[in-house]
């Protein structure tokens, strides 16, 4: 059984998720951007790692873009890990400086280990879909058999990504929404910013 966790972070009211299928433990885009949320999802995580024995831990970004990012160096040293993320999403999130001088952000942004993402996780079972247009790297995760698909900024509860950023494409983000909305109408959608939704709600 599937269970999601959902923690808003940052200035930007990200959205973290923590998935764990009774096994293994996912955390999909490490948000937190201070202190106490840090705490927050660390004291949750380690609760989880305590019920599941011989627990395997791995975190995801959905893409690179700096506000489901702000927490990736601290969670990778916290959980001796790096962040599996698109291989054409690298660069972005490799140049996170440049991002937080974009968005006026006055800090520095600290390096983090990653990985680029195959199509599938080692940990959790899941479909990685590929659903470029908001950068080029956009993923969602989809779980048929629990029909729950984790969409990132691809996919708002009455809303799409923006494009407007570097590597953004709307033609591309179109035919990924027409891919989304293929799926079966009562799939629960959980997005990286706002409320769930499902494919149906979205789709009208």
């Amino acid at each position: 059984m599937l269970e999601i966790k959902c923690f808003e972070f940052g200035p930007f009211g990200t959205n973290t998720y923590v998935v764990n299928d009774g096994q293994h433990v996912l955390i999909v885009d490490p948000a937190c951007y201070v202190q106490y949320e840090q705490q927050q999802l660390y004291r949750y995580v380690e609760d989880l790692r305590l019920q599941i024995a011989d627990c395997r831990l791995q975190i995801l970004a959905t893409h690179g873009h700096l506000d489901h990012l702000w927490g990736a160096p601290w969670a990778c040293e916290q959980w001796h890990t790096q962040v599996l993320i698109h291989e054409a999403d690298i660069p972005l999130a490799k140049a996170m400086q440049e991002q937080y001088d974009l968005f006026g952000v006055r800090a520095e942004a600290k390096p983090f280990p990653m990985e680029a993402l195959s199509d599938q996780l080692s940990a959790i079972s899941c479909q990685i879909l590929e659903t470029p247009g908001h950068t080029p790297g956009s993923i969602c995760l989809y779980w048929p058999e629990e029909k729950t698909l984790l969409s990132g900024d691809t996919l708002f509860c009455m809303g799409y990504g923006r494009t407007d950023l570097p590597g953004g494409d709307t033609d591309l983000l179109f035919r990924s929404l027409g891919q989304l909305f293929a799926l079966p109408s009562d799939v629960r959608v959980f997005a990286g910013h706002g409320e769930a939704t499902t494919i149906g709600a979205e789709r009208r």
